[in-house]
């Protein structure tokens, strides 16, 4: 079988919606890298694992700055991913979550190494705003399970990010874009320079990007958030019950709503509720500064030092609708008699809420200051085994502030003191509320010191080739902290109090990995060869254990490849997982009596136990001898996990322990029973904390077809990515529910198919690329029970078109442009919807994008 097309057919195999690179540069950088997936290294890509190449080439031609706009356009991802259109709760983060099993059990390396998680305080998951486009060399991505390789988080699979270490000369770009709607402008700049000198090599690197924010009021389907009326039948600008001017409960059953001449009627829930998303970002403003170095020095022939270090400094800013406030007072004649003719009295408690557009929105915003370094040695020995040692070492310090919140607990003090009127508007005034406004200040981090050694080489020669082997060891210890405001610590900001983080863990490993060969140049077997890989591991958090995988690649001849994977995988509990304090977030659910945002309480639980998994994967690489140039790859995956780590469905709780009159109901259940839900004036609040619920699953198909060829004196390449969802389940309680297929408020999407069609020219002077993006309609969890009711139980398919293009000016300038959603697809609107009216996990909520840069070469 022909190296170079098969590496290639290998390395697009499972689906990447990736505009690809041209066969003859790939096939050259693919023969230089070693495979993710395997310690042992190997001339080319032919190994057990489906694994995705990702090329500098393409990812310039994407337009892409960061690197979550490419990784979370290939087909295998799926779910919830931060994204700068995730304005609740995103904390400025960009995430990868392959499989759509959660971006914590997705490994993301750099050069084979881990990357510290780093984010807003005790951070679960890498932030991938940490690591720089400019210094990629490229990205491959393992589907597939990889601890007994990797160690913990290698669950769904492995992003491993190669940065540039040959690079010489100097090279700058410079690029900027906006939205069709003239919003959400992002600039960006960097430069690398790369020198080699007798004994090594260096590269350096600086990045800067500015990106703009877009408003939901700003776009038609997102400028107010929509209610369902009529059973369903037709929709209206609905919004919040907590509203300006105030929102009071009496006695007496009545709701009043007040104006801001001081007036109180009867509260209209057709005309009252509040547009929050009028104030609400769309997509989130971010600055962002990466410098990154790596040098590799020979120390002798046969020994090389190597470094790596990264930084990266985060400014990030999220805006949401004033903050809602909610207390009880005592009615007193003090306060006026403009409650008593709706049938109040003196002395009777009223149940007071109101949204403080008196003061200004939310804002939020983070600093995040990530450090990475790796020092080590590496060198063959006499009998040309290679060996390494090394020291990785990260850190993640953030302060996030939260502006325009207030101190409740010092207003609903001087209430019951006389000295604070609730029922005179004027006492809310701007300049009234100085005293009791306050910034929410939070710090928080994490810390990874992770030190390894390994050794690999050829042990024996067998009748069909040589025994290669790897082994090594690994100790690490991580910790994280999170220290909130001292105010918000005291629950004096209306919202329940938030608990602080803190804790560590170590964990010593060793690894063995075999790559044995069995068969060579026989009948039906061109190679048959059999991989083999066990890591045992001993935490201080819960114990020891061990984990395996067995795979093997079957060559018929030079046309058609089998290949498999049988292992077992695990992921323990992170620092914040486990001992991270309980806090307040604010959900979307969907109930006819219910708040439309529910107060769920979330947080750590130090009584969690690993995750483990099985994982199979299965398939073939095929390339005709009668279509030079033409490759087809099928594999199929199977995960299961048990133990699984997560969160209940928030509108699973409402659905099941809240009933349609709003009354409490299986509380003798196991989710409602540690739910704890409590209602209380049509506001739904319940606890939702991290625990092992049950069992996750998922199985599919990934299909990539592949074709490099020459026409019209140009070279083309077409490729189509396809992954086919068959089941995504999670079982909890012992009820167990498939997400194939559908769309939900907090998980985001599981579609039955995405997929991804792509054409690439190029010439001598100018290069083009064609990327259609295709994702098949979904249904709404929220409407499963009784899809009648909802007025939209599904989405459509949605397709998205995007075009590029270069043009080389001279050798060393050349100009690049493309539009993202060229036809400016919107999103779909859904009942049980997240935000903004729609999933901004799943869809493009920007709309039009355009782009220009330029590219110059020293």
């Amino acid at each position: 079988m022909r190296k170079t097309a098969i590496s290639i057919a290998i390395a697009l195999s499972t689906g990447s919606a990736i505009t690809p690179v041209f066969a003859k540069e790939q096939a050259t950088q693919i023969e230089k890298i070693e495979v993710t997936g395997s310690r042992i290294k190997r001339s080319d890509m032919e190994t057990a694992s489906p694994v995705t190449f990702i090329g500098a080439d393409a990812i310039q031609a994407s337009g892409a700055v960061t690197i979550d706009d490419v990784l979370q356009d290939i087909t295998a991802a799926a779910g919830a991913m931060t994204n700068p259109g995730v304005n609740n709760g995103s904390g400025g983060n960009a995430s990868i979550n392959l499989r759509g099993l959660g971006a914590q059990r997705t490994l993301v390396l750099v050069n084979g190494r881990r990357m510290i998680n780093s984010g807003t305080g005790a951070a679960s998951t890498v932030d991938l705003n940490t690591i720089p486009v400019a210094m990629i060399k490229h990205i491959e991505v393992l589907k597939d399970g990889a601890s007994a390789v990797y160690g913990t988080d290698a669950v769904a699979g492995v992003v491993n990010i190669i940065l540039k270490d040959d690079f010489e000369g100097a090279e700058l770009n410079a690029q900027t874009g906006l939205s069709g709607e003239g919003d959400a402008e992002q600039h960006n700049i960097d430069l690398t320079v790369g020198t080699s000198f007798d004994r090594g090599n260096m590269v350096f690197g600086i990045q800067y990007m500015e990106r703009g924010s877009a408003s939901q009021a700003d776009r038609d389907f997102s400028s107010c958030p929509i209610s369902e009326v009529d059973g369903g039948k037709s929709l209206t600008c609905g919004g919040s019950t907590i509203t300006p001017n105030g929102h009071l409960y009496l006695e007496n059953g009545k709701e009043l709503q007040g104006d801001k001449e001081g007036n109180y009627a009867e509260y209209n829930p057709e005309t009252d509720p509040y547009n929050y998303a009028s104030d609400s970002y769309l997509y989130t403003p971010m600055q962002r500064l990466n410098l990154t170095g790596t040098v590799n020095y020979e120390l002798n022939d046969r020994t090389t030092l190597f470094t790596e270090a990264m930084y990266s400094k985060r400014w990030s800013e999220q805006q949401m609708a004033p903050q809602p406030v909610w207390f009880d007072f005592t009615y007193t004649e003090e306060m006026g008699d403009d409650l008593l003719e709706h049938g109040a009295d003196y002395g009777d408690t009223i149940h007071y809420r109101r949204r403080m557009s008196d003061t200004g929105t939310r804002d939020f915003s983070q600093v995040v200051d990530t450090v990475r370094t790796v020092v080590g040695v590496e060198g063959f020995l006499d009998n040309d085994w290679s060996w390494d040692v090394a020291v990785n070492f990260g850190r993640n310090d953030s302060v996030d502030q939260l502006s325009n919140l207030h101190n409740i607990g010092s207003l609903t003090e001087d209430i019951e003191l006389g000295n604070f009127n609730p029922l005179d508007q004027s006492a809310w005034s701007a300049d009234n509320m100085t005293d009791y406004l306050y910034t929410e200040q939070n710090t928080g981090g994490s810390q990874m010191l992770n030190f390894s050694a390994s050794l690999a080489g050829e042990l024996i020669e067998l009748p069909a080739g040589y025994l290669g082997f790897a082994t090594g060891i690994e100790k690490r210890t991580e910790k994280a902290w999170y220290t909130p405001d001292s105010l918000t610590s005291q629950g004096l900001a209306n919202d329940p109090k938030v608990e602080p983080t803190s804790g560590s863990y170590d964990v010593n490993e060793a690894f063995v990995e075999l790559a044995i060969p069995v068969l060579a140049d026989v009948a039906f077997a061109q190679n048959l060869d059999l991989s083999a890989a066990v890591r045992a591991f001993d935490y201080s958090s819960f114990g020891s254990d061990s984990t395996w995988k067995l795979g093997f690649t079957w060559k018929l001849n030079e046309q058609l490849m089998f290949r498999g994977v049988k292992s077992t995988a695990f992921r323990a509990p992170t620092v914040d997982e486990l001992y991270g304090g309980k806090s307040p977030s604010f959900e979307q659910i969907s109930h006819p009596l219910l708040d439309s945002q529910a107060e769920v309480i979330v947080g750590g639980n130090a009584n969690l136990t690993p995750e483990e998994a099985d994982t199979l994967t299965f398939g073939l690489v095929y390339e005709p001898s009668f279509v030079e140039g033409l490759s087809l790859t099928v594999d199929y995956y199977d995960i299961a996990i048990t133990n699984a780590i997560s969160e209940v469905n928030n509108q699973y709780i409402i659905d099941n322990c809240v009933n349609s009159s709003g009354d409490l109901i299986n509380q003798d259940s196991a989710v409602c029973s540690s739910a704890n839900v409590e209602i209380a004036n049509g506001k739904a609040t319940f606890n939702n904390q991290l625990q092992n619920i049950g069992d996750e699953t998922t199985q599919g198909y990934d299909i990539n077809v592949a074709y490099s060829f020459d026409a019209a004196g140009l070279a083309w390449q077409a490729g189509w990515d396809t992954s086919i969802l068959k089941e995504r389940t999670i079982t909890m309680a012992g009820e167990t529910f498939d997400y194939t297929g559908l769309i939900t408020s907090g998980l985001g999407g599981y579609a039955d198919i995405k997929s991804s069609l792509s054409l690439a020219v190029k010439a001598d002077a100018w290069s083009a690329n064609y990327k259609i993006r295709y994702l098949s309609g979904m249904d709404s969890f929220s409407c499963l029970s009784e899809p009648s009711s909802c007025y939209a139980p599904s989405t459509p398919s949605v397709t998205y078109h995007d075009i590029s293009g270069s043009y080389f000016v001279s050798e060393t300038i050349k100009l690049t442009g493309g539009i993202n959603n060229l036809f400016d697809k919107q999103p779909p609107y859904y009942s049980g919807n997240n935000d903004s009216n729609t999933d901004p996990y799943t869809y493009d909520t920007l709309g039009r994008y355009v782009y220009a840069g330029m590219n110059i070469q020293f």
